[in-house]
């Protein structure tokens, strides 16, 4: 059985088919390395070999946050983005959600026939129903304020007006806003080293929503390690696989040290 709570060094789609067993994982959080966009080290990828090997390690109402975005070359844009959500639906998962992780703060447009690009596509798949579903709940802005309904007859037919109170909280909606950048992103020294890290408010925000402590959560390109920071500050079981050693060694590792991740096997328990 594979050891959680632990960074391993490997391509992901075979570290898939050797060390995880079928309906496995609640929970992966991940941004593959799509269009080129980026340079990574030993960067090889194949969409849909990783897309298949996702679909059977992951539990039945299980969860991969898919986080991608798009090219523009010879003057359009690729979206090859949904062709990743197309395969993804063709092979099982449901496309339970599109969502958009907007940035607050996005790099100008050197374009400029263009808007400056400030979102990238979160698509949450779903293998059948998901299973647990925590949505983050946000103030009201009008909360307490009395909305003055009509007359309306009631069973009894006796004339009587309709009040409505606005709710102290409403869920959250599925456009998520963030800063990205030094200091920002992240909250460590170790997570900028990346070329690529993604805010960790992203990562718990999905971590949070779908899964419940215990959980597994993994990450197959997992980078500077934020998902699997942010899965052991909120008490879940992590699995990072990256194919990089440095990235492992000289980012992941020391970073959630910090936090008294100590490299040996734990799992985590419910609290």
């Amino acid at each position: 059985m594979i050891e959680l709570n632990k960074f391993y060094i490997g391509e992901s789609v075979n570290f898939m088919k050797e060390n995880i067993p079928d309906n496995f994982v609640d929970l992966t959080v991940t941004s593959p390395p799509y269009d080129d966009l980026r340079v990574y080290n030993g960067f090889k990828f194949d969409y849909k070999s990783v897309l298949n090997e996702l679909q059977r390690i992951t539990k039945d109402g299980g969860i991969v946050v898919w986080v991608v975005g798009d090219k523009t070359k010879n003057g359009s844009e690729t979206l090859t983005s949904f062709e990743h959500a197309l395969y993804a639906k063709e092979i099982g998962f449901n496309v339970h959600d599109t969502m958009i992780y907007a940035k607050n703060n996005p790099v100008p447009q050197v374009d400029k026939s263009r808007y400056t690009q400030s979102f990238e596509y979160m698509f949450v798949l779903s293998k059948g129903k998901p299973k647990t579903v925590n949505r983050i709940m946000i103030d009201c802005l009008h909360k307490g304020v009395v909305h003055k309904g009509k007359n309306k007859l009631n069973e009894e037919n006796i004339d009587r007006k309709i009040d409505r109170a606005v709710k102290d909280k409403k869920p959250l909606a599925n456009i998520w806003y963030y800063n990205i950048g030094t200091n920002q992103s992240c909250t460590d020294k170790f997570g900028s080293k990346h070329p690529a890290i993604f805010p960790e408010e992203l990562a718990k925000d999905h971590i949070l929503t779908w899964s419940n402590e215990g959980d597994i959560v993994f990450d197959p390109m997992c980078g500077s390690g934020t998902v699997c920071k942010m899965a052991y500050l909120n008490n879940r079981n992590f699995i990072g696989v990256d194919m990089s050693k440095e990235y492992i060694e000289e980012i992941c590792e020391p970073r959630l040290k910090e936090f008294g991740w100590d490299n040996t096997y734990k799992e985590l328990k419910l609290s």
